[in-house]
């Protein structure tokens, strides 16, 4: 059987990756540094992946196994894998790649001439590419001209929600909503494209990337700092609530105007996508609590991220922006202790002048979209 390596067994990659890998016919290794679950991993070979939407279902994940990162049996795996995918954060990425290049050296020394691609499967921009720098960081020079030609990192964006699980005292078990995206870049594969079920390609990947960025977690993001303010504890109690659910949908249109322009979206398909992303926040059976969506805030504030980047779009389309900036602000206000950004972004704003702390905090520069943004935040 063909072998596919998980880099990252949470709930991403038990869920989603590893889930569709399975079901197309790989065995797949699950490598972690959570000795439970790749203990549970190594004993049961399989686990259930709940699938919630208008109702429940119960699918059981076959030919599934688990190794510690540690273990230099990895390197072993990576000699003789077909496709290696990863779930672990984009900052984890650094750590992993230094096993990868060690494995793609070993590959190399053991004569395997079959192609791999490596897919980083991470809530950023261009993962694969990144991952790929932090690896030649790492291989010798030789290794470095063989991977060159035999290993791709086509780079990908995933959507899917997948909240805690909760009732369950299986530590394998996961939770996941119905609507599932997989989109990876083609051009950048090597040698015969893997047939993984539910992989879509495209040779356009940033196009897809934005409409996930702009649309699921800006408008994931807004509704879980305006839910905060109305004291609201999980995303669906928050979109549930119609003042918070206009301001939603319109900052969702006002992004979604700046992908029209860039991406010639069509408009009328751009809003049933934006009607099925409300659709998902109202999903009875993800208890998406706020305070998970709304965690780092000054991360989410950043320049490149999904309240300041499509933001950012309506300053160079000249378009509508009242609804994110709305968000925008909501973000600005989030309170909680036990996150330690929040934590920071209070004492920024407390310490610096106003103007001053949202030029830093979110890089931008237009005054007259600076002021709007303090406007609203002193509202």
């Amino acid at each position: 059987m063909k072998i596919a390596i998980q880099f990252g067994a949470g709930n991403i990659g038990r869920g989603f990756i590893g889930k569709l890998l399975s079901q197309s016919g790989y065995n797949v290794y699950f490598v972690d540094v959570n000795e439970k679950i790749i203990d549970e991993l190594k004993a049961k070979k399989q686990y259930t992946v709940e699938v919630v939407g208008e109702s429940k279902e119960d699918i059981l994940v076959t030919n599934v196994d688990g190794m510690m990162s540690t273990s230099p049996e990895v390197l072993d795996l990576i000699s003789k894998a077909e496709i290696i995918t990863t779930a672990v954060g984009p900052n984890v990425l650094k750590i992993i790649a230094k096993t990868i290049a060690k494995g793609i050296e070993k590959r190399i020394q053991d004569g395997n001439k079959e192609n791999l691609n490596i897919i980083a499967c991470e809530n950023m921009i261009n993962g694969s590419t990144f991952l790929k720098e932090e690896v030649e960081k790492h291989i010798s020079s030789d290794a470095l001209t063989e991977m060159t030609s035999l290993v791709g990192f086509p780079n990908s964006a995933v959507d899917r929600i997948v909240p805690p699980m909760e009732g369950s005292d299986d530590v394998l078990r996961v939770r996941v909503e119905q609507f599932k995206e997989w989109i990876v870049e083609e051009p950048l594969f090597k040698g015969e494209i893997p047939k993984i079920e539910g992989m879509q390609l495209t040779d356009n990947l940033m196009a897809f990337v934005e409409r996930k960025l702009f649309t699921l977690n800006t408008g994931h993001a807004i509704t879980a700092y305006l839910g905060v303010l109305k004291g609201y504890e999980t995303v669906k109690e928050s979109i549930e609530d119609e003042e918070i659910a206009t301001i939603v949908k319109e900052a969702m249109k006002e992004s979604g105007e700046v992908l029209i322009k860039r991406y010639s979206f069509e408009r009328e398909k751009h809003y049933l996508y934006i009607d099925k992303i409300l659709n998902r926040f109202k999903n009875p059976y993800l208890k998406d609590e706020v305070s998970r969506v709304g965690r780092e805030p000054l991360r989410k504030l950043s320049f490149n991220d999904r309240l300041i980047k499509p933001l950012r779009g309506t300053i160079e389309y000249n378009t509508k922006n009242d609804n994110l900036i709305k968000g925008i602000a909501a973000a600005l206000k989030y309170r909680n202790p036990a996150d330690e950004q929040a934590t920071k972004l209070e004492e920024r704003l407390n310490s610096d002048d106003l103007k001053t702390a949202i030029e830093d905090i979110t890089s931008l520069s237009n005054k007259s979209v600076i002021e709007k943004i303090i406007e609203a935040y002193k509202a």
